[in-house]
């Protein structure tokens, strides 16, 4: 790293500094619903390899179809286009800054991302994500009635009470 005569950087040799620095970033997005299992792996496939391409995949989540929290429009050449479920992945990955504005336009241009964020995170807490996500896919489904229980608890304190 150069510094001039007093010993100090400049402003450009900082941002050269800047844009070489790796940081850790996680990339969410939602891929369109509406597009057949092997068009999804090909999607999320296409964007991975781009990931791979401009920096190191730290983690990462297959595509996953979910229920959306609320209605997500977007305005196509046909039409808008309102989308109440899509495909949620997210792929942590440590890249430079430059290649960092690559990545972003790159999700920006994929006509199969509904949504996307990109996000500055750290690789702990990717592998905590990671961990959590296998925790939750390990644990067994409860198969039974929260109403129901909530019933017969009810029923059980109603007559074990004297009034």
């Amino acid at each position: 790293m150069a510094k001039n005569h007093d010993g100090k950087m400049g402003a450009s040799e900082a941002l050269e500094t800047e844009s070489s620095e790796l940081r850790v970033y996680e990339l969410g997005f939602h891929l369109d619903p509406e597009l057949p299992t092997e068009e999804v792996k090909k999607a999320y496939q296409t964007i991975r390899d781009s990931l791979s391409e401009k920096g190191t995949v730290v983690a990462e989540s297959e595509p996953l179809k979910i229920p959306l929290a609320y209605t997500i429009s977007r305005q196509e050449v046909a039409g808008r286009r309102d989308f109440d479920s899509a495909y949620f992945s997210w792929i942590v990955y440590e890249t430079s800054a430059e290649n960092h504005a690559d990545v972003v336009k790159m999700a920006g241009a994929e006509k199969r991302i509904v949504r996307f964020i990109d996000l500055i995170t750290t690789k702990d807490a990717a592998r905590h994500s990671v961990e959590i996500r296998e925790l939750s896919m390990k644990a067994p489904e409860s198969t039974e009635d929260p109403e129901a229980v909530l019933g017969a608890e009810l029923d059980v304190a109603l007559e074990s009470s004297t009034i």
